[in-house]
């Protein structure tokens, strides 16, 4: 995977943000890294929370709008890759989800991020923002088969989605920027490692599996 090897730095982020240009070999945007690993710590303080507290409590802040009846077998990386790579979605796209994302989350308090609902909210999230963004759009139909939903059910989510945002999805420049600054600052004070170290964990895993393999086939061989 190209972005193994990679450094994410605030100010190569930067660049990534304003001069990124879709080309048919393009890497993947910085900002899904940066997105990825940003989701994955919150989805694990939020598992922190819910062991900790109490059983009434736990069912309090569950809901159930974007759950999944079977967690899917893709790590929200991989996921955001899949999107990238058939959509053709800009970083600003995915600046603008994860704005969508947390105002989502600061006008439903009772709603926490976790493993079976996140690839629904993002796949959501990430259309609407690119209906938002873009000036040309795939349909839903489309995005649905991008992230692995069927075409009502996409427009359910979407429309349950702009019902619970109160429609509100206007971002300016300003409120853009203060994004684009606090995922630059999530690089700077060690985002980049946590990236990097997550990354490097995921080949390490993929060698040793391989090696496994490798000596088991060996094993059946002299025998």
């Amino acid at each position: 995977m190209a972005s193994s090897s990679i450094t994410i730095s605030p100010r190569k982020l930067r660049l990534d943000l304003y001069s990124f240009s879709y080309q048919q070999d393009s890497s993947t945007p910085l900002v899904i890294n940066v997105l990825a690993s940003l989701i994955e710590r919150n989805m694990a303080r939020t598992k922190r929370i819910v062991k900790n507290c109490s059983r009434s409590l736990s069912k309090a802040i569950s809901t159930n709008i974007f759950d999944c009846r079977e967690i899917p077998d893709l790590t929200i990386q991989s996921y955001l890759e899949r999107i990238f790579r058939y959509t053709k979605a800009g970083p600003s796209v995915y600046v603008v989800a994860y704005v969508y994302i947390d105002r989502f989350c600061q006008i439903n308090p009772g709603f926490r991020i976790n493993a079976r609902n996140v690839h629904r909210l993002l796949i959501t999230t990430i259309m609407v923002a690119s209906k938002y963004v873009e000036d040309l759009n795939y349909r839903n139909s489309y995005f649905g088969r991008v992230g692995g939903l069927t075409t009502s059910e996409l427009n359910k989510l979407e429309l349950e989605f702009l019902f619970m945002m109160g429609f509100k999805l206007h971002v300016n420049v300003s409120v853009f920027e203060s994004y684009c600054c606090h995922l630059e600052r999530e690089v700077g004070i060690g985002g980049g490692y946590h990236i990097e170290k997550t990354l490097r964990c995921a080949e390490e895993i993929k060698a040793r599996h391989k090696e496994e393999i490798r000596g088991y086939t060996q094993r059946r061989v002299m025998l």
